[in-house]
C-alpha cells in the first residue's frame, strides 16, 4: 500500500497517510477540519526488510584444497633413471 501526501488548503498542515490504492482520498484536515489536497509524492521507494544480503552470505568456504599424495620415490629422495 502506498503512502499519500496531503496538504491542508486552509491551515497549511502537511501530513502523510498510508492507505490502499482503492481507498477514497482524504478530504478533511485532521487539525482544522478544512479542505485538504492530495499532493504528488515521490512514489514508492525500495523497502528493505530483514537483515539483507551480503557478499559473505554466499561466499565459498575456505576448505583446504585436496593435495595429491606424493609418490614413495619423491618422499625417499630416490631419483628415477633416465
Amino acid at each position: 500500500m502506498p503512502t499519500y501526501e496531503y496538504k491542508c488548503i486552509d491551515c497549511g498542515y502537511e501530513f502523510e497517510v498510508f492507505q490502499s490504492m482503492t481507498a477514497d482520498p482524504i478530504t478533511v484536515c485532521p487539525k482544522c477540519k478544512g479542505k485538504v489536497q492530495r499532493r504528488i509524492g515521490t512514489g514508492a521507494g525500495i523497502m528493505f526488510k530483514g537483515s539483507g544480503f551480503y557478499i559473505t552470505d554466499y561466499k565459498k568456504s575456505k576448505r583446504p584444497v585436496d593435495k595429491k599424495p606424493e609418490s614413495d620415490s619423491k618422499k625417499k629422495g630416490v631419483k628415477k633413471a633416465s
